[in-house]
């Protein structure tokens, strides 16, 4: 059982090093079992929509070629997708590619992740040094090694701005066109296989087949908030029997019809194929490049399995049954040039077993429409977490395991979207070239992002980088020419949805980032807090107020705003900031950087708590007490510094006016940090009446200042949410069994903090309008002051994102000119 804490994440691959140095390594039989398991998994996640290529890749190709159907034309077309599978997901994606995880974790974003931190690619100014200490941040025994020329590109690249930003637009061109595979690959898989039922049912008109189709699409998106917990042992016996199937009859139409088909694997029929074709072979490229479909998903699910299991699978099984299937159906052309080339996988079929392989390739289809919108919700997250996606809900189906997410909006835009294809376009040549599009493009920007993890991250040759590219990208390039020739007949489909999902997440990147700049160029004057006193000019009141706020240094610009618009203010101020760094995970235990802000009387500290882009933000339902703690932990480790720095460098009683922040774990002990618990006894009650009233009386002396309207509201709430109640209720004390060896000082600030803890908590957050300047050209007000101010109002708010207690919530309006 892989562990259950989100600091793990999860990728098997992080189980290395959980376990006792004493105890002794699995034996190879356990490791290569394990192994096994982890192939068997991946094939009904990650293949499912590679494995039913076969029902479209001829039929698309030779829609093109009418006039060109003999034996040798045939051949050159197996052998086109012979040696396109052994290149391109073979050689490229599971030789090299799959080398490149990040920590464990594949796709676009992983390849940006991994850049971004070995190179200052990142438009966003909220890296702190800090982060590069992370125990992910860099891959083990990595040490810089600048030549000059990799110092010249690094130079190049971290200079000019406008190719940060290209580097981004193409990361956001690959992550839209992964999103718009949630929509083509639902349509064109189940639509292709039901089209099956017209070889045997002629009476089927193709209304009524898209209506089956439509009817089959809305059950499965229908069934998304139901999770995919069990997807790998439940979809993988499909796939495994549909490749087997695939298998069988590729042999059975191999020896029945040309046993001659295997003189196709060579590159002969490759080049005479286009000799004998020219413009139009080059063409029907555009058909051959969808049997690469779902090779980007062995790349993009990496972090569900290991990039060892996904070899084993792809090698072993994957690979040899595609391509005898395609062998067979080729033999089976090659002896059959009359007939029906929109049916040829099912007519290639044995009357006797017609039925139960419909069955089955109904069923692979729906596996791999599963699998690419379960990768379609986890693109989106990380896009949100990065700052690139409008915050959507995110719901986690498995409480297990942290990766298995479903999000309603996106849900449900997909579902109509896909609906849309279906009935618009009818037909899957069309949806073919419009899938072919969206392959090609993903490709297309993996190979040069790979490129460049090859000269920065494993810092090697950049001719060798260069190779890859030229080789790889040449080849693909070539494709992506085919498909753009079929732009007018059904290609612009990806691309009008890319364009239109790149818009949007640029937009919102722009606005986040301009916004994130506003901050760091209006911070708030140390020298000018430090005027103000203890008091900060106000009158402070009991209670900690959390101050959420985008910047990881410094004081936001918009606490003047609360000064001059607050009457008072709580006697302990946190500075909280709630960030993503560009790893997948951050351990739970690296997590929180805690430090002070101004002179020790100020009562005023600061928490970062950094996630990575697959970590769940506002996950802690413990957060308040927890935040406690770490506070106290801190007090208690600088105390414990400046003790030992006395006799070297006296420190005054006021310390710094901004201190230097320290990741502070939460005590598996309390009393080590000074303070004891106390909870509230648990009162067993069927309706949880009993508990509230016993959570109430414990915190009657804390409640007694507060109007009878107040504590309405407040039990009614927590009638509503009995845990926020019992941990509203939990109380501090001062641990006075080491008074005599505590420092004066420090357990007068710890005091204050219990005494503001048993006080109440309030979180305050400010209510940003962002506006674009008066001077600002026509295009940016329009990204402001329109796109980016309707994504504002349409997406979830940053309270409900960081599951932030709606009845302690104070929020501030302030205007941002950006």
């Amino acid at each position: 059982m892989w562990p259950t804490d989100p600091e793990w994440g999860m990728s098997p691959k992080n189980v290395a090093g959980i376990f006792p140095e004493d105890a002794r390594p699995p034996h190879w039989t356990t490791a290569y079992s394990n192994l096994l398991v982890l192939a068997y998994q991946s094939c009904g996640v990650v293949y499912g929509d590679l494995s039913t290529s076969p029902l479209y890749v001829y039929k698309s190709t030779f829609s093109g070629l009418q006039h060109f159907q003999d034996e040798e034309t045939v051949f050159g077309v197996c052998s086109l997708v012979f040696w396109t599978l052994t290149l391109i997901p073979l050689l490229k994606y599971v030789f090299i590619v799959l080398s490149a995880d990040d920590n464990g974790e594949g796709g676009t974003f992983a390849l940006y992740s991994l850049l971004v931190r070995h190179a200052k690619f990142s438009l966003m100014p909220n890296q702190q040094a800090a982060d590069e200490e992370l125990s992910s941040y860099y891959r083990p025994g990595y040490a810089p090694q600048d030549t000059p020329i990799l110092k010249a590109l690094r130079n190049f690249l971290e200079k000019h701005r406008k190719s940060c930003t290209c580097l981004l637009l193409m990361v956001l061109f690959g992550a839209s066109l992964v999103i718009g595979d949630g929509v083509l690959t639902p349509a064109m898989s189940v639509l292709s296989s039901f089209a099956g039922l017209q070889v045997h049912a002629n009476a089927l008109t193709n209304g009524e087949v898209v209506l089956l189709s439509c009817v089959v699409l809305v059950g499965l998106f229908t069934l998304q908030h139901w999770g995919t917990n069990r997807v790998a042992f439940l979809f993988a016996p499909v796939v495994i029997i549909w490749l087997f199937m695939l298998a069988a009859l590729g042999i059975y139409n191999i020896v029945v019809w040309n046993p001659r088909v295997i003189h196709a694997l060579s590159p002969y029929y490759l080049v005479r194929f286009f000799q004998r074709t020219g413009m139009e072979g080059w063409i029907s490229l555009g058909g051959v490049l969808l049997s690469m479909i779902g090779t980007e998903a062995m790349y993009a699910d990496l972090g569900h399995f290991t990039a060892a299991s996904i070899r084993v699978a792809f090698v072993g099984l994957i690979y040899p049954c595609l391509v005898l299937q395609y062998m067979g159906q080729a033999a089976f052309l090659s002896k059959a040039p009359n007939c029906n080339i929109h049916f040829v996988f099912f007519e290639s079929i044995p009357h006797r077993l017609f039925w139960p392989v419909l069955v089955i390739a109904s069923l692979a289809a729906i596996v791999g429409s599963q699998a690419v919108i379960s990768a379609t919700f986890s693109i989106v997250r990380q896009c949100t977490a990065l700052g690139c996606f409008p915050r959507v809900k995110i719901v986690h189906t498995s409480r297990r395991i942290c990766g298995q997410i479903y999000s309603p909006e996106i849900n449900w835009i997909l579902m109509l979207v896909c609906l849309g294809v279906t009935v618009g376009f009818r037909d899957t040549n069309l949806i073919g070239n419009a899938y072919g599009m969206a392959c090609a493009g993903v490709m297309l920007v993996t190979t040069p992002l790979m490129s460049l993890v090859m000269v920065f991250v494993w810092q090697q040759s950049v001719v060798i980088a260069a190779l890859f590219l030229l080789s790889f990208g040449a080849v693909e390039a070539v494709y992506l020419s085919a498909s753009l020739t079929k732009v007018p007949q059904g290609g612009w489909l990806p691309l009008a949805l890319s364009l239109v999902v790149v818009a949007v997440m640029y937009v919102w990147h722009y606005g986040t980032r301009r916004r994130h700049v506003f901050d760091v160029q209006n911070k708030v004057s140390l020298k000018w807090l430090h005027a103000l006193g203890p008091s900060l000019g106000i009158v402070r009141v009991p209670g900690i107020g959390l101050i959420y706020s985008e910047l990881a240094t410094g004081v936001p610009a918009i606490f003047s705003h609360f000064v001059t618009n607050l009457p008072a203010f709580h006697q302990v101020l946190v500075f909280v900031c709630v960030k993503a760094v560009p790893v997948p995970h951050v351990r739970y235990c690296e997590r929180h950087l805690v430090g002070r802000i101004g002179p020790r009387e100020f009562r005023m500290y600061r928490c970062v708590i950094r996630h990575g882009y697959k970590d769940v933000p506002g996950d802690d339902n413990d957060f308040e007490n927890d935040l406690v703690l770490r506070i106290a932990e801190f007090v208690r480790m600088e105390a414990a510094e400046a003790y030992a720095a006395t006799a070297a460098a006296p420190r005054s009683s006021d310390g710094s006016l901004d201190g230097r922040m320290a990741v502070v774990n939460r005590p598996v002990d309390p009393s080590r940090s000074g303070l004891h618990i106390r909870a509230p006894m648990p009162v067993v009650s069927e309706e949880g009446v009993v508990v509230l009233r016993a959570a109430a009386t414990a915190g009657a002396a804390s409640d007694g200042g507060k109007s009878e309207t107040l504590q309405s509201l407040q039990t009614m709430y927590e009638a509503e949410s009995p845990g926020f109640a019992t941990r509203r209720r939990i109380r501090f004390e001062v641990d006075d069994s080491n008074a005599d060896h505590m420092d004066p000082a420090v357990k007068e600030e710890l005091s204050a903090l219990v005494e503001a803890k048993h006080a109440g908590v309030a979180y305050i957050m400010g209510h940003s309008y962002i506006k674009a300047r008066k001077s600002s050209s026509v295009v940016k007000k329009f990204a402001i002051d329109v796109a980016y101010s309707f994504l504002r109002k349409n997406c979830r708010g940053p309270a409900v994102a960081l599951n932030i207690p709606h009845i302690s919530l104070i929020e501030v309006g302030m205007i941002y000119y950006v």
